[in-house]
C-alpha cells in the first residue's frame, strides 16, 4: 500500500543548525519545497476561498473565480500584492512543472483553481489587486543634479537599511517618486535619513490599485473620478496611486 506522510510547515533550520522559520506563507512554501524534492504529481493547498478570484470579495463586488492561472501570472499577481499565493511558492514547482491547485476547505469537492505551466496566453477578465496604507514619496537631489544611478543606489541602500517596500517607482530627470507600505516605525527613520540628500515630498493614507487584463470599462468603474497621484499603464497592466476610499 502506499505511504501516507504528515508534516508541519513553516519552521525551518538554518545551515548552522539554528531553528528559524520560513517566514510569511511558510507553511504554502514547505509544501512546494517538498513537492520539488519528492517529484510529486501535484500540490493541493487548502483555502477558506473557493480558488484564485480575480479580486477580493471584501473589497470588490461581482469577483469571480479564475480556473486556470499560469506560474507566470500568479507570480505576476502576487508581486502586485494579491494574497491568495505567495510568489516562493511557485518557484520550486514551476522549477518541475509541477501543477499547483488552490481550493476550499469550506466546499472540498469544488474544482478550485490549477495554477500551472502554459504556452500559450490566456485570456482573463480583469483582475484588481488593492494595496491599502501606501504613502507615495518624491525625491529631488538637493543639487538640482539628474537622478542617476548613483542617487538611486542610495536611495535603495537608504530603504534597505530600514526594511521599507516598495511597490512602485517612477523617475524623471531631477525627481524619482516610489510607492511604500506605510510603515510607522521604519518609514519616518528612512524619510529622515534621505532627507540628508533630498528633498522629500510625501502624501500618506493612499490606495495602490493594480488591475491586471485591464480594460477602459474596469479603469472607468475603479478610478472614476478619484484623486490619481501616480499612473502607470504597460500592455497587460495598469496600476493607480490614488486617495483612499471605498472601490464599489
Amino acid at each position: 500500500g502506499e505511504n501516507l506522510y504528515i508534516t508541519q510547515g513553516f519552521i525551518a533550520g538554518t545551515p548552522m543548525g539554528t531553528t528559524t522559520t520560513l517566514g510569511r506563507e511558510g507553511s504554502d512554501y514547505t509544501a512546494a519545497i517538498l513537492a520539488n524534492l519528492l517529484d510529486a504529481k501535484e500540490v493541493t493547498i487548502w483555502k477558506d476561498v473557493e480558488g484564485v478570484l480575480n479580486a477580493d470579495p471584501k473589497i470588490f463586488a461581482n469577483t469571480c473565480k479564475l480556473d486556470f492561472v499560469s506560474y507566470q501570472e500568479a507570480i505576476e499577481l502576487a508581486y502586485c500584492g494579491a494574497q491568495i499565493i505567495h510568489p516562493k511558492t511557485i518557484k520550486p514547482i514551476q522549477n518541475k512543472k509541477i501543477p499547483l491547485f488552490v481550493k476550499s476547505f469550506i466546499n472540498p469537492d469544488a474544482v478550485g483553481t490549477q495554477i500551472a505551466h502554459s504556452d500559450s496566453q490566456l485570456k482573463l477578465p480583469p483582475v484588481l489587486v488593492l494595496k491599502q496604507n501606501q504613502v507615495l514619496i518624491s525625491l529631488t537631489p538637493r543639487d538640482f543634479s539628474f537622478v542617476i544611478e548613483e542617487s538611486l543606489s542610495k536611495i535603495f541602500a537608504i530603504l534597505y537599511k530600514h526594511r521599507v517596500k516598495v511597490n512602485l517607482v517612477q523617475n524623471s530627470a531631477i525627481s524619482f517618486s516610489i510607492c511604500v507600505d506605510e510603515e510607522k516605525h521604519r518609514l519616518p527613520k528612512a524619510i529622515e535619513e534621505l532627507q540628508v540628500d533630498f528633498t522629500v515630498r510625501y502624501n500618506s493614507n493612499l490606495e495602490l490599485l493594480t488591475i491586471r487584463h485591464y480594460t477602459k470599462q474596469a479603469i472607468d468603474e475603479q478610478v472614476g473620478d478619484k484623486v490619481v497621484y501616480l499612473q502607470q499603464r504597460t500592455r497587460s497592466t495598469s496600476r493607480f496611486v490614488m486617495d483612499a476610499r471605498t472601490l464599489a
